[in-house]
């Protein structure tokens, strides 16, 4: 049985899942040491950059961030923060065009790309840790999770274990919950980055990009239907949205995997909690509380560490072979 029963209890005065959800995205900062800055090169010849924080130890977490996040964004550096302290050194990388520094080509990430996270999987490999464990938000954690799945027979042994937070496992059903007017809020905050990068992208490639009417959309059904599944090589949105939700994948997992996503996150839609597939799941272990929000599961008022990240690092400890 691989339904989890979840000991997560939100502090009283942050319940409700928008005050889960808001909180730490506006208030939180977690203060980290000084990384390293590497970048890597794609075949396609794009670049990735990644951030280390290395100390000594035989253990690496990969983390990969959510929908136009970074390796800077709070809940990255939180989890970072409280991996180091826990005795894991860190890698963080920023999906194509995230962060400060835009990518070099015409395309840029999407929601279910996944040969970027295994370059930057073979790349920590050549590191020579005794471990690795791959940890994602929400878009990141869909990838993740969709990496897993497909690469399933190619998955180097030295990945222990996976933990992911916050998924919308389904894309379509997680876009049409995005567009409910109660959401309006969310699906404006995550519009504001893409228009901007779209900006950004027909300055560059003036002859690739019409964006008359952008600031229009209103919704990832236009956004995505005009934008990233035609310039990903998809011939819909439907098609996108089926082939990237790692919802199709999760069968065929082969490593300890733990899926963490509240039941009242804002963000995701029923088909995003895939119970039944993890009933019988020998690896993947899904854990559903009643409240968290979205990338939230704060216990408590102090904003030094939340709940998941607690829980991601027990998790990976118990699958750990390192001693």
């Amino acid at each position: 049985m691989s339904i989890l029963t979840s000991e997560f209890k939100p502090a009283a005065l942050i319940r409700s899942p928008h005050t889960q959800t808001m909180v730490p995205a506006l208030l939180r900062r977690p203060s980290l040491d000084s990384p390293s800055f590497n970048s890597l090169d794609t075949s396609d010849g794009d670049i990735l950059l990644y951030r280390l924080h290395r100390h000594g130890n035989r253990r690496l977490a990969i983390i990969s961030h959510g929908l136009e996040g970074s390796f800077d964004s709070s809940y990255v550096r939180g989890m970072s923060k409280a991996l180091i302290e826990s005795g894991w050194d860190v890698l963080s990388w920023n999906m194509r065009g995230c962060g400060d520094m835009p990518n070099r080509l015409v395309t840029w990430y999407h929601s279910g790309k996944t040969d970027d996270l295994k370059r930057i999987v073979e790349a920590a490999c050549a590191m020579n840790y005794d471990e690795i464990a791959l940890i994602g938000f929400s878009v990141g954690g869909n990838i993740t999770l969709k990496y897993l799945g497909e690469e399933a027979h190619n998955v180097p042994g030295t990945i222990s274990s996976a933990v992911v937070i916050s998924v919308p496992m389904d894309l379509a059903g997680s876009a049409d919950t995005l567009a409910k007017p109660r959401n309006a809020v969310y699906m404006q905050y995550l519009l504001r980055p893409l228009r901007r990068r779209m900006r950004e992208k027909a300055l560059r490639f003036p002859s690739h990009f019409d964006i008359s009417g952008l600031s229009r959309i209103s919704t990832f059904h236009e956004f995505d239907r005009r934008f990233t599944a035609p310039f990903h090589g998809f011939s819909s949105v439907e098609k996108y949205w089926h082939s990237s939700s790692s919802l199709r994948y999760l069968g065929t997992i082969s490593v300890p995997t733990l899926a963490i996503s509240a039941l009242d996150d804002p963000f995701l839609s029923p088909s995003c909690f895939p119970h039944e597939v993890a009933c019988n799941h020998p690896y993947l272990h899904l854990e559903t509380p009643q409240h968290g929000g979205h990338v939230g599961f704060w216990d408590s008022l102090n904003l030094e560490t939340t709940w998941a990240e607690r829980r991601a690092i027990g998790f990976a400890l118990q699958h750990s072979n390192v001693t």
